[in-house]
């Protein structure tokens, strides 16, 4: 399924549109982007999309250059208009396609469309063997609480930001939908596969139901560990 088939929008609205979908949307790219190491020179963004995390990322770090994959033909347009020339655009799906070499990895919103968490400890192992030496990955994503309650409130402020824009019933119906195609974990499984796979875990930045996670590979994994900076101000 496209990203435009999923969301239920037209391609060109998708900058506009996500901001409404997604609460806290620039904070959580621009945190994202400001994790990742200045001395790094080769990236793979896995789901590119538009490529909004990938621009973020060569503003803070000139020198560096980015690998972009992503399936949907559509959003690797859209990704092209935004990314530099020297940016290698590649239509795959990551969970498939042969990662390449690079020193670190990045993703937004794209690894809650793994489905199982077998999977998603398997590509995590794939991706910790095609990351350099205490290589780095950063990703924001959608990760609730495991307590029921905690996330049922984290779901309740998602739909009050969703209400913004849309009805209530438009909010409830949107969450619905994506529900069928995506998986979140909750925060404390995704830390764990994580360290399952190889990498030491670190949540810099927090949200109600959100976070941006940042491994770095690591001959000597440890257990997650949450940073003071990762619950921001509501």
């Amino acid at each position: 399924m496209s990203v435009a088939s999923h969301l239920g929008i037209a391609i060109d609205e998708y900058d506009s549109r996500i901001r409404t979908f997604i609460p806290r949307y620039e904070d959580m790219l621009d945190a994202a982007a400001a994790a990742v190491d200045r001395r790094v020179r080769r990236i793979v963004d896995l789901g590119t999309g538009s490529g909004a995390l990938a621009a973020r990322c060569l503003a803070r770090i000139p020198a560096a250059r980015v690998v972009g994959l992503d399936m949907d033909p559509a959003m690797l347009a859209l990704a092209a208009r935004r990314l530099p020339a020297r940016t290698a655009l590649v239509r795959g799906n990551f969970l498939r396609t042969e990662l390449p070499r690079a020193d670190a990895a990045i993703a937004a919103f794209a690894l809650h469309h793994v489905r199982t968490r077998t999977a998603k400890g398997r590509f995590y192992s794939r991706l910790r063997g095609a990351l350099a030496p205490h290589g780095q990955f950063v990703t924001a994503d959608c990760h609730p609480d495991t307590d029921r309650a905690a996330a049922a409130e984290q779901r309740r402020a998602w739909l009050a930001h969703l209400e913004r824009a849309y009805s209530p019933r438009e909010a409830a119906a949107l969450l619905d939908s994506w529900g069928d195609e995506d998986v979140y974990q909750p925060l404390d499984v995704e830390l764990g596969l994580l360290v399952r796979a190889g990498f030491t875990a670190e949540v810099v930045w927090r949200w109600e139901g959100f976070a941006v996670i940042n491994a770095t590979v690591d001959r000597q994994p440890q257990r997650p560990r949450r940073s003071r900076r990762q619950r921001s101000k509501k």
